[in-house]
């Protein structure tokens, strides 16, 4: 375990490094001087050339690339360019907001949707299946800002069940928890519908393997032969896209975020891109990807715990 634990970090290691790179050339291959581009066309040549000299824009590029990825790895994400404030510490300030609901999101999806997958591989072919089945195709297929939209119609204009915009009171965390219900259900219904059908594709697979013949063959309720042997298989490809899911949900709450009102890093990155202030954007990027690394790394390593087998496979 320990040395599938050591491949899996350097893996993730390599993972960032190579999109802190991309990240990189992306960025110096936009068109114009970097300066100008940030600062906007009002900033004098003096401001431009003092910006240049901040950020080593007259240095060679392999120079700038070096000193791009050691302030990243020492958490120096750069300044704002209009404040001079910390991006690092801007972004504190919004990745609780992302994260909260990125876990509220793939929670309630999860505690709907394996039950679902579950009943759908117990009985295969049945009018709950298809039904299922419908449900599962049709979340998938409904991109999350349109549920967002439609969420705020029904349940905050037309039935004033739930606020439209905003994250609520800091201070109140019934107030937080009752402003992230919305977004939370338009951001987790497309993976009820993952989850349901990888559940019920796993556990059909197993469950025509010769063990559960077998248990079956010996009298076993059909309860205990799903709960006890086919799900403890069923899950682990499950864990695994849980864990992909919520690194995605990372990055895929912006539709959410802006449509909601809600701070968090989708948000702030569609709000910098608008003002074309390209460190907090970089920083935020970076983030994005660390968490999603991070968070499917873990995973990962969840999935080797349970199952031996799959230490062999890095």
């Amino acid at each position: 375990m320990l040395l599938y634990i050591i491949r899996r970090l350097a893996l993730s290691a390599a993972i960032v490094f190579l999109a802190v790179l991309v990240l990189f050339l992306m960025l110096h291959s936009i068109p114009g001087d970097p300066a100008s581009i940030a600062l906007g066309p009002r900033a004098t040549l003096e401001v431009q050339a003092a910006y240049r000299a901040k950020m080593h824009l007259d240095e060679p590029l392999y120079y700038q690339f070096a000193i791009f990825v050691g302030s990243v790895f020492q958490g120096d994400l750069g300044s704002d360019v209009f404040s001079n404030r910390s991006v690092a510490l801007t972004l504190s300030e919004q990745l609780p907001h992302t994260i909260s609901l990125a876990i509220a999101a793939i929670g309630w999806s999860a505690l709907l949707g394996i039950p679902l997958g579950c009943l759908s591989a117990i009985r295969p072919n049945s009018l709950l299946d298809r039904v299922t089945g419908i449900f599962a195709v049709g979340t998938i297929a409904v991109p999350s800002f349109l549920v967002s939209i439609w969420a705020i119609l029904i349940f905050s204009i037309a039935l004033g069940w739930f606020p439209v915009l905003g994250a609520g009171d800091e201070d109140d965390i019934i107030d937080r928890l009752y402003h992230l219900v919305l977004p939370a259900f338009a951001v987790g219904l497309g993976w009820v519908g993952y989850l349901a059908r990888m559940v019920r594709a796993t556990m059909l697979e197993v469950m025509n393997e010769n063990y559960i013949r077998s248990a079956r063959a010996f009298g076993l309720s059909p309860q205990t032969v799903v709960f006890r042997y086919a799900l403890n298989v069923a899950i682990l490809p499950t864990i695994t896209l849980i864990g992909v899911g919520f690194g995605g949900l990372l990055s895929g709450t912006v539709f959410a975020e802006i449509i909601f009102s809600r701070p968090g890093v989708g948000k702030i990155i569609y709000d910098m891109v608008l003002a074309r202030n390209f460190p907090v954007v970089q920083g935020a990027v970076l983030v994005t990807i660390a968490m999603y690394v991070i968070v499917t790394l873990i995973a990962d390593l969840l999935v080797a715990w349970f199952d031996p087998r799959v230490r062999e496979t890095l």
